[in-house]
């Protein structure tokens, strides 16, 4: 009896196996984008929960001078990642991850109370199709940058937080450059890879409805959290249970 066939039909059966339990295995990489006003730092809570979850978490502290140097200051730290990354972003975040992501280390998307644009939009252009809170939002004195007025920022941005935590981020904010909030999406990724999305029901960022339709035209899969826009850090156990479901389900 021929047992060459018998082997070679084994060894292709085993093989497949090996490939689809890689395919198969949860992401393990989650690579953190913050929106403006905010830095990373507010991301502590979650990626301390991650990481005692297993998970590999960096987070990509973006210049926010422009679109193109914010997205390939993602693009270096997922070069520095080992295998597959979940993408996850906030805010304006969600710009950058929806460039950044085309990279193909990237097996998903989340969008954390944030834009979700497709090909030619920009933050602003978004922003103006349904108007958010009274954001009290200020340029510097050069016209090129903007922030949130310290003495709204807990109101407008942070309002479920204490409120010494609120003044923290207030007075740590990280402040947005006109070019990057105008600057227009050219390849959206969520057009090729899954995605999340969680929607903060009482933002005043972004509105809620506005973050809806978003989702709902890119096909994420939707959680509704009912907090502030800085719901990353008012409710991080959340935030986190989202970001570890999608790294289960990307890897599939």
């Amino acid at each position: 009896m021929n047992k060459r066939p018998i082997f070679i039909a084994a060894l292709s059966l085993a093989a497949s196996a090996v490939a689809f339990a890689a395919e198969a295995a949860p992401v393990k990489n989650i690579v953190i984008v913050h929106g403006a006003l905010a830095d990373g730092s507010g991301w502590r809570e979650v990626t301390e929960i991650l990481q005692k979850r297993g998970f590999q978490v960096t987070i990509v502290q973006e210049p926010i001078t422009s679109l193109d140097e914010d997205v390939a200051a993602t693009k270096r730290v997922l070069d520095l990642q080992e295998g597959p990354s979940l993408l996850v972003g906030h805010s304006y975040g969600g710009m950058v991850i929806t460039q950044a992501g085309n990279d193909p280390a990237v097996a998903g998307l989340v969008y954390v109370a944030a834009f979700q644009p497709d090909k030619g939009e920009s933050l602003l252009s978004l922003a103006s199709t349904k108007p958010a809170g009274s954001m009290d939002i200020k340029e510097t004195k050069d016209g090129k940058y903007l922030y949130l007025d310290p003495g709204a920022f807990a109101a407008d941005f942070a309002a479920d937080l204490p409120k010494a935590d609120g003044d923290f981020l207030a007075r740590s904010q990280v402040f947005a450059s006109k070019e990057a909030f105008s600057a227009k999406i050219t390849e959206p990724a969520w057009r090729i890879k899954p995605s999340w999305s969680i929607v903060a029901t009482q933002d005043r960022a972004i509105n809620p409805d506005l973050e809806r339709d978003m989702a709902k035209r890119a096909g994420s899969q939707v959680t509704e959290i009912k907090a502030s826009h800085a719901v990353f850090a008012s409710q991080p156990e959340k935030v986190a249970d989202i970001i570890e479901k999608a790294a289960s389900k990307a890897g599939k």
